[in-house]
């Protein structure tokens, strides 16, 4: 639990993401696998929140340190934008994930998988990475509505968002990919916040596992930060492409099988 919660925030803090993307998968089926837990997609879902909460937490410490000497990459607004309506999302998903059947969590989990890595295909057209923070624009009202349905979804299988949030930062709001990943990392904290509040009130969490996987996820979470600053732009979103599209795959393939 504890390897599988420092894998998950390594890649947290390389690309920007909650971690949930990888974790959920590896929380179904490597303990299992090894022979040493079994984890229904319900229980996945909560341990995999909480695992977003401190991971996404650690990797926004780490930028707001490293950001300190350098060019600022968070963007103020988008973050208060977008955190609003996914913190709402989030909460509300989560809460009703206790009344859904496992199978449903899944393929809710398969389908935006295979959402993400379609969209982390399609050319980032528009976006340059020297743009000012202040002289970024996108469609407020596009980033809400996007931010609101991704925090529903994302609440319910125990996901911050990230990994279909940072496509649609890229891709249909045009973006610079620095911007986004610092941006998207502190909206996914405030998503978890939303998605750990919505876990509690359901109840039914395996402490114990939970929390060897955070105290992986803290760990991890800074060093994937420290890494990505020394990676091209490019090679961390083909990186982040490939990494959805295989998840999407396997869960699809357990889905089906």
């Amino acid at each position: 639990m504890f390897l599988i919660g420092l894998i998950g925030s390594f890649f947290s803090g390389l690309l920007g993401i909650g971690g949930a993307i990888i974790n959920y998968p590896l929380l179904l089926y490597i303990p299992d696998l090894l022979h040493v837990g079994n984890f229904t997609p319900k229980e996945v879902s909560e341990i995999s929140m909480f695992q977003v909460f401190f991971s996404s937490l650690a990797g926004v410490l780490a930028y707001k340190k490293q950001s300190k000497n350098e060019k600022p990459l968070m963007h103020k607004g988008l973050i208060s934008n977008m955190g609003i309506s996914i913190l709402i999302g989030s909460l509300a998903g989560s809460v009703s994930s206790k009344y859904l059947p496992s199978e449903t969590i899944n393929i809710i989990y398969g389908v935006l998988a295979v959402i993400a890595a379609i969209m982390m295909m399609v050319p980032n057209r528009g976006s340059r990475e020297d743009t000012d923070l202040r002289a970024i624009s996108y469609n407020h009202v596009t980033a809400s509505v996007a931010a609101l349905l991704v925090g529903i979804v994302s609440g319910i299988v125990g996901a911050g968002g990230s990994f279909i949030l940072i496509p649609i930062m890229l891709t249909v709001l045009k973006l610079p990919t620095r911007v986004t990943v610092a941006s998207s990392l502190a909206i996914v904290f405030i998503s978890a916040i939303g998605g750990v509040t919505g876990k509690l009130i359901g109840g039914g969490i395996p402490l114990l596992p939970t929390m060897f996987t955070i105290f992986g996820s803290v760990i991890g979470a800074p060093i994937g930060t420290r890494v990505s600053r020394y990676l091209n732009v490019k090679y961390l979103r083909v990186a982040l492409a490939v990494l959805i599209a295989a998840t999407a795959i396997k869960i699809w393939w357990g889905i089906i099988a």
